[in-house]
């Protein structure tokens, strides 16, 4: 792997951190109802589809360079991102119809999606 690598991996990897440990927190801390819910609805989608697009940076230069298992490892993250992007709809869908099992289903399988991707980051900037 070579720096560009890690720069994208290492991006991606620092958004999940920051996003999961620091920003959900406060805004769930700091905005209430509809406010927060408005915030949250509008930052996920832009969140999974950056690192849909990371990933994608990932596996297009480890391609062209020859790095075949980065280059699938990105394509996981392509993969995995654009999932928990596509579910986003269905889990705000529960979330407004008062269905919490299927709501919390979805939250679940999306934030096992998002640490899946830190996995994946995680392996890249070992690797």
């Amino acid at each position: 792997m070579n720096g560009l690598t890690y720069f994208l991996a290492g991006a991606s990897l620092g958004m999940i951190v920051f996003q999961s440990a620091l920003l959900t927190p406060l805004v769930f801390k700091q905005l209430t109802g509809d406010i927060r819910g408005a915030f949250l609805r509008s930052l996920f989608p832009r969140f999974f589809l950056v690192l849909a697009g990371l990933g994608f940076a990932i596996t297009a230069y480890s391609l062209a360079v020859g790095s075949y298992l980065d280059g699938a490892l990105g394509g996981a993250v392509v993969a995995l991102a654009l999932l928990a992007y596509a579910i986003i709809p269905a889990t705000n869908r529960a979330r407004d119809e008062g269905r919490t099992g299927t709501f919390k289903q979805l939250h679940l399988a999306s934030v096992i999606l998002t640490l899946t991707i830190g996995v994946i980051d995680l392996l890249l900037l070992m690797i």
